[in-house]
Order: structure tokens, then C-alpha cells, then sequence
């Protein structure tokens, strides 16, 4: 069957876009504003865009205090969510008051960062740095202002715990990342399975 309007011509109780594009990899996004506050939270609107350079995105509904602090000092961090760190990671998703700090709330640490002023989950087996190339507010088909925003930022150093490499590789089941799906759902990695591409695939 076909549906449109988020699914309210078929009185879904609730628009299965959300579970048809997953999983999809969380941005746990650490910035810094000009007075030195951070902030941390999680967005699931988050990837990877390019690979020379690396670059990923994420996306805000709404600007909220992450995408005003990298507008503000253009820098922030992205550290890996995994299954061990989900109650934490779902904690700093609180609209806490600005200026309250989501690494405390959390009961988490945070690790200095190497390039940029925003630091890491310090639990977090992996996280890049990220240097701000652009912010941008999606528009609709018919041209309209939506109050979202996407911020790309350029990768200019990771960091990885040295127990999570396995011949010179990053070892992404032993890290064991959760996704986001639809509705209340995540799904976890504890397992890989390999594909070669055909010659000349890329």
C-alpha cells in the first residue's frame, strides 16, 4: 500500500518514516559556546557525507543549543554511542536549563580533545573532531523556511581506545554502537558480515 501525509490517510498512529530510514548511526554531539559552557546531546539525524575529506552531518530540529554553539565557536565533537552507554546517551537528550551540564546530569566525564575546545565522552571508545564548514536551515519543495538545521563539519583528528583495534582495524562489533530506529527502538552492532565489491565498485 501506498501512503502520504505521514501516514494519516491510513490513520497510522505514527509516521513510519522514521522506522524505514534506519537504523541510523547517533551523533553525540559536544560543543562549546563563547563563555566556555558545554553542551552535549544526541542527534539521530547524524552521518557520514564524505570520506576525502571526512566530513558528517547532523540535523537539529529546531536550533538548539548545539547548533548555537558551533555557530558561535566552530568546533564540536561527535563521540560513538554504544550499547553500554545508552541510559547515559539517553540522558543528555533532557531539555535542561542553559548553562546545566549534560556530561553531570548523565553522570558522565569528559576527555580533552586534541584539535578542537569541545571535549569527548571520555567512556566513549571512539570520537572525531570536528572542525564547522557550514550550517544551513532546510527549506520545503515549495521553498519554505522548515525549522531545521544541518551542520557539516570537516573530521581533523580521532581519537579510539587502544582495546577496540584488532590488526590495525577498528573493531566496530567489540565496540558494540547502538542505532536509532523508529519510534522508542534502537538496534546494536555485535556482529559484522563481509561483502566484497565487484572490480571497479569503489
Amino acid at each position: 500500500m501506498y501512503y502520504t501525509d505521514g501516514g494519516r490517510d491510513l490513520d497510522f498512529k505514527h509516521d513510519p518514516f522514521k522506522a524505514i530510514v534506519a537504523p541510523r548511526p547517533i551523533g553525540w554531539i559536544s560543543a562549546v559556546n563563547a563563555k566556555g559552557e558545554v553542551n552535549l546531546s544526541p542527534y539521530s539525524f547524524f552521518n557520514a557525507v564524505s570520506a576525502r575529506p571526512n566530513i558528517v552531518m547532523f540535523s537539529s530540529e529546531n536550533k538548539k543549543d548545539a547548533v548555537a554553539f558551533i555557530e558561535e565557536t566552530g568546533e564540536f565533537t561527535c563521540s560513538l554511542v554504544t550499547r553500554a552507554l545508552d541510559q547515559q546517551m539517553n540522558l543528555t537528550s533532557a531539555p535542561l536549563p542553559r548553562g546545566e551540564s549534560e556530561y553531570g546530569h548523565a553522570g558522565l566525564e569528559m576527555a580533552p580533545s586534541r584539535v578542537v575546545r569541545p571535549p569527548r565522552v571520555a567512556a566513549s571508545p571512539a570520537a572525531l573532531e570536528c572542525k564547522l564548514l557550514s550550517i544551513q536551515q532546510v527549506r520545503d519543495i515549495e521553498g519554505n523556511d522548515v525549522p531545521h538545521w544541518i551542520v557539516f563539519g570537516q573530521v581533523v583528528a580521532g581519537y579510539i581506545d587502544r582495546a577496540f583495534i584488532r590488526d590495525g582495524r577498528f573493531d566496530t562489533a567489540g565496540a558494540n554502537p547502538i542505532a536509532r530506529c523508529g519510534y522508542s527502538d534502537y538496534a546494536e552492532v555485535s556482529e559484522l558480515f563481509s561483502i566484497i565489491r565487484p572490480p571497479g565498485g569503489g
